[in-house]
This record gives C-alpha cells, structure tokens and sequence, in this order.
C-alpha cells in the first residue's frame, strides 16, 4: 500500500500567470531505485521508517516482453553447434540524405574495433542483415546496366548509321547525364537505386534528338547541291530543316512522363525522381542536339568522303528497301491498314486482359531477391510469450 500510494500522480489543481495557465500536479512516479529505497513505509519512536531501511532493493531487469535467439542452420559449416542461443540485437539506422554504404562499413570498422576492449571476448558478434551490402550490389548491378546501355546503343548507331556518326551521338550521352545528375544534386535526390534507374531509362529517349540531327547534317553532306558549301553552313542547314520537329517529339515525351511527377500518396515521393530525370534529360539532350551534336559533327563526320553506310538517295540500302517493302502496302491499301490497326487494337486489349486473368501479378514493388526471410505467427489472444 506504501508503494502504489507513492508512486502516483495528480492534478492539484491550476491558476493563471502572465497570460498563462499553469498546472499543478502533486505526487510522481518512480523514476530510478533511490525514489523507491526513499518510501516511508511507516514510523517508530517519531521516526521515519524507509522501504530501505527493512527491505533490501536490487534494480533488475524489466519484464521480458520479446526474446531475441540466435543460431546456424546446416549451410554453417564452421560451427559445430546448431542449438539456439539468447542474442542481443541491435538495429542501426541512417539519417536521411546519408550513405547507407558509408554507415555500414563504418559501424562494422566501429564494431571490429571494440572487440576485445568494451565487447568482451566471450562475446560473438555476427550481422545478420546488412542492407549497406545490399544497397551496393543493387547500385554496382544498375551501373553495370547502365554502362550497358550505353555500350549498346552506340554499337546500334554504329551499325545503322556509321563509325564517325555513332561516336557524335557517343559524345552527347555522359554530357546530357552530367547535367541530369546536377539537376538531381540540386533537387536533393541521392544516387540511389531510383535515381539510377531514371539515368537507364533516360539513355533511350536521350539520344533521340542526336541521332536525327547526326542523319540529317550527314544525309546533307552527301547531297550534290551541298558539295561546294562549308561542313558549318551544311551542317547548319541541316539543323534548321529538322529543329521544329524535334522540339515537338521531345515536348511530346516530357508532356507524357512529367505529370508522373504530381502524383501523391506514397509511391508518390519514391517515383518522382524518375519524371524529374527524364524530363531533365530530355530537355538537356534537346539543347546538346542543337548546340553539341552539329559542333562535333563538323570535327569528326568529314564531308564529301562516303562510308560503306552511304546516305546517297539515289542508292537505297538494304535497310531502307525492307522498310519500304513494308510501308507501301500500309499506305496504298485501306484493307490492309484496316487489317494492321485491328491487329494493333487486339494486342492492346489482350495486353489489358494478362491483368484482368491474373497472368500478370500487379505489385506496388517488384519481388526483391533477399537472402533472408520472415515467418509471422499469429497465435490466439491471451497466449503467453513463452
């Protein structure tokens, strides 16, 4: 009675001071050992009697309310013992805008340090989960497909236009994802897995005003009423013919990727960083294809000089023979343009219907491939921790 008469609190009463009401409580609740060791649990002789004077107090540990245990499955093979044991978990988190690859590596370096000193021998220290490693694998992999990309759109120009022309186009790639990576530094936006996935997705659309202004100054200079013209005059006759409707086509795209950027809730913040890299790139790619592009076309394309990839236009590649194979029937023929827009609207609505029949799974993330898993069990109210 003593002890749950001590240990409470309440309201006495308030009055108002300075334009302000003040509360008064009495009585508090125990805090540390020596507030209970100091409860007067009676008297003798008009003398206090304190809880410590007749009960000996020993602050232990509270209640358990979860039990941590650790242990090695059979893919250990250098522990012997595959029985669980009582464990310690301690859970590290970063702040916000921090390298969660700097932080790992720095509470394992911080760790391996104490050991020995302030973490006794006897005592083993195993990370069970380091998303820091995690997190650099998944970066290294998307640099590593980035790269790729790179690698394979220059080897398709390459192909389909030429050497000299494939390494103008080359040229404007690192250049346009240097400014995006500025606009993501003054944004606030870390290189994460977002943002580098942004950066992929940004090195098809980037390239497409580059190329069509490489092939047009190129196609110009294998024009015959060009041949006596400057690269630089040629070149800027080339841009001009094509300006107007690259700006359109890229303002077309930015139009559809942008509004992505506005959208709330909570996927919201974790996409916005891929619209607002896009559009950037877009727009980058835009201004170099206007300014970069035609000043390295008159460097490295030379004029007059026909390459195995001849833009002559009274010699059609194989290339160009197949795509008007094609395109002929499509414009002469109503039925067989009938027949190819109904193809196209039955792949689209079958496209729509994999979701409706399930075939395709719709998740706010994709599966992620983790070396761990959890197992939840939900046991009827009232069951014991034990």
């Amino acid at each position: 009675q003593a002890l749950s008469g001590a240990n409470t609190s309440s309201d006495a009463g308030k009055f108002n001071s300075q334009n302000q009401e003040i509360v008064v409580k009495t009585g508090g609740f125990f805090s540390t050992s020596r507030d209970v060791e100091n409860v007067i649990v009676g008297t003798r002789n008009n003398r206090p009697i304190y809880l410590k004077d007749v009960a000996k107090l020993q602050d232990g540990p509270e209640e358990p309310t979860n039990y941590v245990l650790f242990g090695y499955g059979a893919a250990e093979k250098h522990q012997a013992s595959r029985s669980l044991e009582s464990a310690v978990t301690i859970s590290i988190a970063k702040r916000q805008g921090t390298n969660a690859i700097d932080v790992a590596h720095s509470v394992l370096k911080k760790v391996d340090s104490l050991k020995g000193t302030l973490i006794p021998s006897s005592v083993q220290v195993s990370v069970t989960r380091n998303y820091g490693e995690t997190a650099s694998e998944k970066a290294g992999e998307l640099l590593y497909h980035m790269m790729l990309a790179v690698i394979s759109v220059t080897i398709l120009i390459a192909l389909a236009l030429g050497r000299r022309e494939s390494m103008v186009v080359l040229v404007a790639i690192p250049v346009t994802l240097a400014l995006t990576l500025l606009v993501f530094y003054l944004y606030g936006y870390t290189l994460n897995r977002i943002t580098l996935f942004a950066l992929i997705f940004s090195i098809g659309i980037l390239v497409d005003d580059a190329i069509v202004v490489v092939e047009n100054i190129v196609r110009h200079y294998r024009m015959p009423e060009n041949e006596r013209e400057s690269s630089l005059s040629t070149a800027i006759l080339a841009v001009d013919e094509v300006g107007n409707p690259t700006i359109l086509a890229t303002f077309t795209v930015i139009a559809a990727i942008l509004p992505m950027a506005f959208v709330g809730g909570l996927m919201g913040p974790y996409m916005r960083p891929i619209p607002v890299g896009a559009s950037a790139a877009m727009i980058f790619s835009l201004i170099i294809a206007f300014i970069v592009t035609p000043w390295t076309a008159v460097r490295i394309i030379k004029k007059g000089k026909p390459s195995k990839h001849s833009h002559d236009e009274t010699k059609e590649d194989a290339m160009t023979r197949l795509y008007r194979r094609v395109m002929t029937p499509l414009l002469r023929s109503s039925a067989v343009r009938f027949g190819f827009f109904l193809v196209v609207g039955v792949l689209l609505l079958g496209s729509f219907a994999l979701v409706g029949m399930k075939k395709v799974t719709v998740k706010m993330l994709p599966f992620d491939n983790k070396d761990e898993f959890q197992i939840i069990v939900d046991m009827p109210s009232g069951t014991t921790l034990e």
